[in-house]
């Protein structure tokens, strides 16, 4: 489990067809088989070269998520899991992508940015003003909603820690909603 709280970005090195690899600072505390949370996406550290993290991606992953239009030199948000006995500080997040938006706009204002995501459709469902949105591993707030859109506001240590400042209207990012609402459907399902 995470929290959404990103606690560094890493470099993209190497993508293959079934690996992807990435920088980490130096100190990030990483061994054999933990697993790191890249861009929101789950996944196991299955070699580590002093600060270069390889992961094994599967087919469905690549489906699935975003990582597959990562390219050498993109910044990723890795969040280490979540320590039960820890704080937690962002919302619960899952690593488990749902879906993959794109970004319709980027706005800056005076007290941060305004980001517009075009989600598939199926997931709006799920979305609430003021609910709990993870994108690209981000926990942010849903601050509006419209039709076939959300947008959220991130402040400017988000904006500045993150790879969001990386990003470009048109650019895909990894969605997961809020694994609460999903558990509430299937219980109604049932009723």
């Amino acid at each position: 489990m995470f929290t959404g709280i990103i606690t560094a970005t890493g470099t993209i090195t190497k993508r293959t067809e079934s690996t992807l690899s990435f920088k980490v600072p130096e100190s990030y505390p990483l061994f054999l088989g933990a697993s790191i949370a890249v861009n929101g996406t789950c996944l196991t550290v299955v070699r580590q070269e002093k600060d270069i993290i390889h992961t094994d991606i599967l087919a469905e992953t690549w489906k699935r998520t975003s990582l597959g239009n990562l390219h050498e030199g993109n910044l990723v948000n890795l969040e280490l899991p979540a320590a039960i006995n820890g704080r937690l500080d962002g919302h619960i997040v899952q690593g488990h992508v749902d879906g993959v938006g794109h970004i319709q706009a980027i706005a800056e204002g005076p007290l941060g940015h305004t980001v517009e995501i075009i989600p598939p459709p199926d997931l709006l469902k799920y979305m609430v003003i003021k609910g709990s949105i993870s994108v690209d591993g981000i926990a942010l707030t849903i601050t509006n909603l419209t039709e076939d859109s959300f947008s959220f506001e991130a402040i400017p240590h988000t904006w500045q820690i993150t790879n969001l400042n990386d990003k470009s209207v048109g650019d895909t990012v990894n969605l997961e909603v809020d694994v609460i609402a999903k558990y509430v459907e299937r219980l109604m399902m049932f009723r």
